[in-house]
């Protein structure tokens, strides 16, 4: 059964049932209308009874009418910071509803990795996303999704996606999914995909969404770490006009995972897939549901989701995000750094298995009402045009996309561009890394014409949501190209030294540090809360570490300077080299091997690969690198693969054996009169060696 017909069916069904569903104390819940209605009620009244003399700052963001002598937006993020939590009070007060309210603002202890915000509050992240909205527009558009095929976008109104929602939730608690259990989500973009994170959610569970470009083995990584019984997927994935057997990927992958006891399979295609003991027909099953599933009262501290990013380490860290700080911090993100209004279509073109995706596809727009984008395709399918012909058809107001995509259409001309009517944009975004000079002022130009602030966003799955940014800023603040620029309402970066010194002066470089909590950032790793405490509390005690570099400008903007541990970002994935070398060297011709980043004109950073190959190997470099390339390929995925493999006999290491990696990056970058002190090499002659296959693998 497909995913059209099954649609079809549900609409079918909602006329009998759209009379009951919204009466008291079923699926929408009795005190998501009442309360959040009364609350917005005497907040505005708060409001209206104000002195003038604040008025264009309560206009801008209504919460700051009860903040004594603050005016304008610089003044709004000084008082963020200085009175921390009364800021995030008021704001935690007035966005979201409650079953409980909170008790306590914050309890948080950086130096132990101790985060905890809003103690005591109980709300349900789905009645945030999803049942307040209906109560007060049912028929608004929820979803666009914008499918693989061009031209054949899907709507989704608030109250389509709550049906949905609660079919799913109802089908899990049937099966036996509990509050605490943890779901494992391997899906495409897509409504269905979405509707199971809000079903977790509505019923307690966490979700561990894992990219849909996962090998089976990376996927099993994660179903094992996160302990989950329940797996949902799909027969296949469509993008590009290309098949991909998820529900084969995911077959192999729980053959070794013995917790998995039931998967559930959606059907994206009409091909059919074979069909185990353990499997479950995911649509017919919903079928059988009702549409009222009453929501679990949720503290704010509990666990919403896990989501698994790459390390320094070989092992991806499940950060740990909670239920009330994260969308807080989500939806205040999307509202302000992208001057987000209602009635907008906001299209961030983020897959759901990164934390763009959750943040800023799903979470952060639904909890605002708002109109999101669901972008299953790739940019240049069926041709470089699809980006602008989707702003034009769905009438995109925000975009926000990846510098990577955005490099590789500029390749391809403004025409492609020009083509589309462009005129809906108000607002561009960038996101995964800093945007070169180039792409962002193309950006600028060509795709908004000139007329649209274009906002570069910095900000980490650790951190829930964007840090520092252009926006918000007064109306007309400056905007200076390839710069994160201001810290968002509640951040306080701050830059760090060698020596763990805090540089107090502008114009100077350091590492990243963020100098309070704020509601959105993670509070653990799963099942490592030590490694946690020694990756982002230890380096710099008192601060949190964002493991970036940074340069503050003389007028004290942000610019982010790269990664100063050794994780790649790939076309804004974050890829551990550790991870890639432990692949790498499973190789049986393989003795060692070495990876870094280098700079990528159209990725930002490629994977470069070093490899020592074991005596007496006599395989050819091309049959080598194709078989490398596969298992990169296999046991991650196939972003993680390296574009170079440079084949070398030894590699520069320290006299204790360490490898020194500055001096390989040195030499890839062709900065030879960068290399530095080498006294301490056990073997310098290996330099000029990997200098000279270096030029010669260039040169073919």
């Amino acid at each position: 059964m497909s995913w059209k017909w099954f649609g079809h069916v549900i609409r079918t069904a909602q006329n009998t049932l759209v009379d009951t569903m919204w009466l008291p104390c079923k699926c929408t819940s009795k005190y998501a209308a009442t309360s959040f209605s009364r609350g917005v009620f005497a907040f505005w009244l708060h409001v209206l009874r104000r002195s003038s003399s604040s008025s264009n700052t309560a206009a801008f963001m209504p919460e700051a009418a009860g903040f004594e002598g603050v005016s304008g937006r610089a003044a709004l993020h000084e008082y963020s910071v200085s009175n921390s939590e009364s800021f995030w009070a008021a704001v935690a007060r007035q966005r979201l509803s409650w079953i409980r309210p909170f008790r306590t603002v914050q309890d948080c202890d950086l130096n132990h990795g101790k985060i905890k915000w809003f103690e005591g509050g109980e709300l349900n992240v789905s009645v945030n996303c999803l049942d307040r909205h209906v109560h007060t527009s049912p028929e608004r558009v929820a979803l666009i999704w914008e499918r693989d095929e061009r031209g054949s976008e899907v709507r989704y109104t608030y109250r389509e996606l709550l049906e949905m929602t609660c079919r799913v939730g109802n089908l899990l608690r049937r099966r036996g999914v509990k509050k605490g259990d943890c779901v494992t989500i391997y899906m495409p973009t897509c409504p269905l995909a979405v509707a199971s994170m809000l079903a977790c959610a509505r019923i307690g569970a966490a979700h561990n969404v894992v990219f849909a470009g996962f090998s089976a083995e990376a996927l099993a990584e994660r179903i094992r770490d996160a302990q989950s019984s329940t797996v949902i997927t799909v027969n296949q994935g469509v993008r590009g006009g290309k098949f991909t057997e998820l529900k084969k990927t995911v077959d192999a992958a729980v053959q070794s995972c013995p917790t998995v006891r039931q998967v559930f399979v959606a059907m994206r295609t009409d091909k059919p897939v074979t069909m185990t003991t353990r499997d479950i027909a995911m649509e017919e099953e919903m079928l059988k549901e009702e549409v009222v599933c009453e929501p679990a009262a949720m503290n704010s501290e509990d666990v919403l989701f896990l989501l698994y990013t790459s390390g320094s380490t070989g092992k991806p860290k499940g950060l740990v995000h909670t239920q009330a700080g994260y969308l807080l911090y989500a939806a205040l993100t999307h509202r302000y750094v992208f001057s987000y209004h209602d009635g907008d279509v906001f299209g961030c073109v983020a897959d759901i298995g990164w934390i763009t995706g959750h943040s800023y596809t799903v979470y952060g727009p639904l909890a605002n009402g708002g109109t999101t984008v669901l972008f299953e395709s790739t940019p240049v399918y069926p041709d470089p045009g699809r980006y602008w012909d989707m702003v034009e058809r769905l009438k995109i107001n925000q975009f926000y996309g990846a510098p990577t995509a955005i490099r590789l259409l500029l390749k391809y001309g403004d025409q492609w561009v020009n083509k589309y009517d462009r005129s809906t944009l108000k607002t561009l975004g960038s996101v995964g890394e800093p945007i070169n000079t180039e792409a962002w002022e193309w950006y600028h130009r060509v795709v908004g014409g000139g007329r649209c602030p274009v906002v570069d966003t910095w900000w980490q799955t650790e951190t829930g949501g964007i840090c520092i940014a252009p926006k918000p800023s007064e109306p007309d603040a400056e905007i200076v190209p390839g710069m994160a620029m201001r810290p968002f309402f509640g951040i306080k970066p701050v830059l760090m030294d060698t020596e763990g010194k805090v540089l107090t002066t502008n114009n100077t470089s350091g590492a990243l540090c963020i100098a309070q909590p704020w509601p959105g950032m993670a509070r653990t790793i799963h099942n490592n809360h030590q490694r946690f405490i020694e990756t982002y509390c230890q380096p710099y005690p008192g601060y949190f570490f964002t493991g970036d570099g940074a340069y503050r400008s003389e007028e004290g903007y942000y610019q982010i300077t790269g990664r100063l541990d050794d994780v790649i970002n790939v076309s804004g994935h974050r890829i551990g080299t550790a991870e890639i070398e432990d692949v790498v060297n499973q190789c049986p011709a393989v003795a060692e091997s070495a990876v870094i980043g280098y700079s990528h004109s159209i990725k930002g950073e490629g994977v470069y690969a070093f490899v020592v190959l074991k005596k007496g190997v006599n395989s050819e470099e091309g049959d080598l690198s194709r078989q490398l390339n596969s298992m990169v390929s296999e046991k991650i995925a196939k972003y993680a693969c390296p574009d170079l493999i440079q084949f070398v006999k030894r590699l520069p290491k320290t006299r204790s054996g360490k490898i020194m990696r500055r001096v390989l990056r040195k030499i890839v970058e062709c900065d030879l009169g960068g290399l530095g002190d080498l006294s301490t090499l056990d073997d310098p002659a290996a330099v000029q060696e990997i200098i000279q296959g270096h030029q010669k693998l260039l040169s073919k």
